[in-house]
């Protein structure tokens, strides 16, 4: 049984005639018939007695006109959402770690578009569910960094969910803090120094680990640890308590103002630096859609790399 097979149908009981059924549906008399012996021999019914005025129901043909046209009314529905010059809104998501660029390039990805004809939507997420949500492609990119503590661990996770990491940029670890917090005209941040002040980490829920922590140099003892779970909370604890987190260094001052800096983080050797690599996740094998492509450029953009 067809979808074809379906409308012949309909169309022949709403015409009553073979001839006109044909003529409607642009195919020829011998091949509508041809179609409609072939899903009453699938059936075991008779659809239709036909005579010298047309084509009348049988019995079984009127009741089985009634679930045709359920079937072919959903098709059609289904068609006039999302088929060609449908209804429906094109859908592009990105899921990230918490990364004011990510969402600056959101930002200018947007911009580029007529937002009454799609759906966006950008997720700050934590790390587990950046990676689940371009696996389940509720998101078609993620954003996230690689290090070497994390690389082989993170690795494992995207290779299971298929999923591919693309190379942005490499950086090392700056404290961020805000612009009247006591280090912040430092030229460079020393561990020994950072002591005194709440080390500020986006919470990853209970499952979390090591692995999964998006600030990088995530395995150093620090003596005081405060967790949030959003950008806003975060920016005001550095506000109300001096606090500081560590990051790639990359900031948007268009988004976040200019209440906030970055200083390098200056290592030793009990506490070394840490190359970040950030990067984007996608599904693997797959084409980005337009609205992916202009996401990228703009990541691209907003990293100062085109």
């Amino acid at each position: 049984m067809t979808l074809t097979q379906l409308h012949y149908i309909i169309t022949i009981a709403e015409t009553k005639s073979m001839n006109k059924a044909a003529e409607q549906l642009y195919v020829s008399q011998p091949s509508l018939t041809s179609a409609i012996k072939e899903l009453e021999k699938e059936l075991g019914i008779t659809l239709f007695y036909r005579s010298g005025k047309g084509a009348t129901l049988t019995n079984d043909g009127a009741e089985f006109l009634l679930y045709a046209k359920q079937i072919y009314g959903q098709y059609e529905s289904v068609m006039e959402k999302y088929g060609k010059g449908g209804s429906c809104k094109k859908k592009f998501g990105v899921s990230t770690q918490h990364y004011s660029f990510a969402v600056k390039a959101f930002v200018d990805m947007a911009k580029e578009f007529d937002m009454s004809e799609y759906e966006f939507a950008i997720r700050e997420t934590k790390t587990a569910e950046v990676i689940s949500d371009v696996s389940t492609m509720k998101s078609e990119i993620g954003v996230l960094y690689l290090c070497d503590f994390n690389r082989k661990a993170i690795g494992k996770l995207l290779s299971t969910a298929g999923l591919k990491f693309h190379h942005l940029i490499e950086c090392q670890a700056y404290v961020y803090l805000w612009k009247n917090h006591p280090l912040a005209k430092e030229k460079s941040i020393c561990f020994e120094q950072l002591g005194k002040y709440p080390c500020l980490s986006f919470e990853q829920g209970d499952n979390s680990s090591f692995y999964l922590a998006e600030e990088i140099l995530a395995t150093n003892e620090y003596a005081q640890v405060i967790r949030a779970n959003d950008r806003a909370t975060m920016l005001n604890l550095m506000i109300g308590l001096n606090g500081y987190t560590l990051c790639s260094g990359i900031i948007s001052e268009e988004l976040n103002g200019n209440g906030f800096v970055a200083v390098p983080y200056e290592d030793d050797e009990q506490n070394p630096n840490s190359v970040m690599e950030i990067g984007y996740i996608t599904k693997k094998n797959i084409l980005l859609s337009r609205m992916g492509e202009k996401y990228v450029e703009a990541l691209k953009n907003c990293l100062g790399l085109e």
